[in-house]
């Protein structure tokens, strides 16, 4: 599956699981390294950077952009092998 496969996949994910929330996909070309989706639900926030699977490349920038926004509030990196972990832990997020 390509990542733009996936990305599709769980945007509709997204939307069906968290109907009142908004995702947000960012522009690559804005700043690079900055997570795919913005997920905004109620007075909190997710940041999700997609991959096609547990072995892909990541920038070390988007590394840092994932670390430095998951102290600030949730973000993950997330591809098909840990999609249900991170959909828990979104949702548990936005329930607290």
């Amino acid at each position: 599956m390509l990542e733009r496969d996936f990305q599709r996949k769980l945007i509709q994910k997204l939307h069906k699981l968290f109907p009142d929330c908004l995702v947000l996909k960012n522009d690559p070309n804005y700043i690079q390294g900055i997570p795919d989706l913005i997920v905004l639900c109620r007075n909190k926030w997710a940041a999700l950077e997609c991959k096609k699977s547990g072995s892909s490349h990541k920038q070390s920038n988007q590394e840092i952009y994932v670390s430095k926004m998951n102290g600030m509030s949730f973000a993950r990196f997330i591809f098909p092998e840990n999609e249900e972990e991170v959909l828990h832990d979104l949702s548990r997020l936005f329930e607290s």
